[in-house]
């Protein structure tokens, strides 16, 4: 990511989306000097805005691992009857 940054600082726009704040950066990349000048050269310039909210992909998983639940409980019932077995 840093040289990403660095290529298009000054040059062409970035846009940036994360869940994280700037305070926490230093823990996803081990070189903290770098994420230093990183955001420092994401921010010169910037327009940052800040949405408050619940993620929708993080929504859509939740919804997708009920329905999941759901369909295997469901399945799970369905399986629970006893079939008469057959004599040899």
């Amino acid at each position: 990511l840093f040289d990403v940054v660095n290529r298009r600082y000054q040059e062409k726009p970035i846009i940036l989306t994360t869940n994280k704040p700037f305070a926490e950066w230093n823990e996803m990349f081990p070189n903290s000097g770098c994420v230093v000048t990183m955001i420092d050269r994401l921010i010169h310039n910037a327009e940052i805005i800040r949405i408050d909210g619940e993620s929708y992909r993080l929504k859509e998983a939740k919804e997708k691992q009920k329905k999941g639940a759901a369909r295997r409980k469901k399945k799970g019932k369905r399986g629970n009857a006893r079939t008469p077995s057959k004599k040899k």
